[in-house]
């Protein structure tokens, strides 16, 4: 249950500069437990191993954007806990703002248990926690801060009218970035202020009621859901990259080669980097060619939070 009384956090400012990425969204302490195989009903599935790891959709976003050079401001909540507080120090060591990161007393930090088996691949169970007490009231005290932004991030894993608000609130000249996970049904309304939508296959397939298998699929469903009314859609495809159409242009990105070890939060890596390079001024196509990258070398190490080689940082001089 969400308490009446919050608090922001003091920690203040991890930037001096004026945040050019807004992020609002989750965060959770992600509990990884590595098994042979994922049980079957009623099985008993020994010999795991236990991880903890700082996670939520949204902050590990806002780590991503922060990764890859932007300056970036994260707006939710967390537990007053010591979760919330290792969440807090972690956003701020980052370089991520967090005086709009606020406390909810008498609920816990978010928590995601996540199935991983060895192939890479994940399962994923989400207890809000104090994702869930994010209202609109909260959004409003980030409102000067969300419409002077270069973009703005949202994902479902805070109650939608706080997401809502967030779009209502972005300025003209603000980029919004809707990743649409976890799927919740969208108002029509909504998605027609969506600059970019981003979405994985299952995703897709949701918000256009047709199957996503493969690239093909993927082009067919991005251009539906412009239709519905966002300016651009992209749709990640694991392995197989991710399909982008923006306007009459469309790209599909294929991943660079990488040992996959662990794909959760490879869709958060994209989004946040995907963030960094429109707030720089790139468009859509070639800022999913950077997420792309991002995404990919995140699944070669444990965790949710991006990995970002630093010659991918690098831009080519001038002539």
């Amino acid at each position: 249950m969400c308490p009446t009384h919050s608090e922001p956090i003091h920690a203040g400012l991890a930037k001096e500069v004026e945040p050019t990425v807004i992020v609002v969204g989750s965060i959770n302490t992600d509990e990884i437990i590595s098994v042979e195989r994922r049980p079957m009903a009623g099985e008993t599935v020994g010999n795991a191993t236990l991880e903890l790891h700082l996670g939520g959709k949204g902050a590990n976003q806002a780590v991503a954007a922060a990764r890859c050079g932007a300056s970036v401001a994260m707006v939710g909540r967390v537990g007053a806990d010591e979760a919330g507080r290792s969440q807090r120090a972690d956003l701020s060591a980052e370089g991520v703002e967090t005086a709009n990161v606020l406390v909810s007393e008498g609920t816990p930090t978010g928590l995601a248990v996540v199935l991983l088996t060895p192939d890479g691949e994940n399962s994923i169970v989400v207890v809000p926690g104090a994702n869930a007490c994010l209202t609109s009231a909260d959004i409003d005290r980030a409102g000067p801060s969300i419409e002077r932004a270069a973009v703005l991030v949202a994902q479902l894993e805070v109650p939608m009218d706080a997401v809502a608000r967030a779009i209502e609130l972005a300025g003209d000249e603000t980029t919004v970035v809707l990743n649409s996970a976890p799927f919740k049904t969208l108002p029509t309304a909504l998605l027609a202020h969506v600059d970019v939508l981003v979405a994985n296959e299952h995703e897709a397939a949701a918000l256009t009621a047709r199957l996503v298998r493969d690239p093909e699929d993927a082009l067919v469903a991005a251009r539906e859901i412009v239709r519905l009314g966002p300016r651009s859609a992209i749709i990640t495809l694991g392995p197989l990259g991710a399909v982008t159409v923006a306007g009459d242009e469309w790209a599909h990105i294929l991943p660079p080669e990488v040992d996959v070890v662990d794909t959760t939060g490879a869709g958060d890596a994209f989004v946040g980097a995907l963030a960094a390079r429109l707030a720089e001024g790139s468009g859509p196509l070639e800022a999913s060619r950077f997420g792309v990258a991002i995404g990919s070398f995140t699944t070669s190490r444990r965790g949710a939070r991006a990995v970002v080689p630093p010659e991918l940082l690098e831009r080519p001089s001038a002539p």
